[in-house]
């Protein structure tokens, strides 16, 4: 009987720790999709205020959210705790997701173009998140 509850209580938490595992990866899907939403339809009559290149903060903000995501899934993935390979694979798809997204505007859309400020300030959001997941990992 204690061994039977033993193993419910294992299966429990096992189901548990997949559901987080996925909810990180479908986090990050539904997040790539809302920057290539985003990216790569007509923005010409949104008001964006008085505030200098917004759209640059704008991309910094969607990059440190793709990278967060993506770090918090594959540290579930990779077990080791001393690993840089979550915050490097993180950087690197966020970093090639936003180059593809800025080669993408400029050959598949007429209203938007690619720009080189953009991957900067794409891998500015993504280089922070890095930082910050370094930090919190001390």
């Amino acid at each position: 009987m204690l061994l039977n509850l033993i193993r419910f209580f294992r299966v429990i938490r096992i189901k548990k720790l997949l559901v987080h595992k996925q909810l990180f990866l479908w986090a990050a899907i539904v997040w790539a999709g809302i920057i290539a939403f985003f990216c790569l339809i007509q923005l010409n009559n949104v008001p964006l205020g008085n505030v200098s290149n917004i759209d640059k903060y704008v991309h910094a903000f969607f990059h440190f959210v793709l990278t967060s995501f993506c770090y918090l899934f594959l540290k579930k993935q990779i077990s080791s705790s001393n690993s840089l390979k979550p915050l490097v694979f993180s950087f690197l798809f966020s970093f090639f997701f936003g180059i593809v997204i800025e080669i993408s505007q400029e050959l598949f859309t007429l209203s938007r173009h690619a720009d080189i400020y953009d991957v900067s300030a794409n891998t500015s959001g993504a280089v922070l998140a890095v930082a910050i997941a370094v930090l919190f990992k001390k």
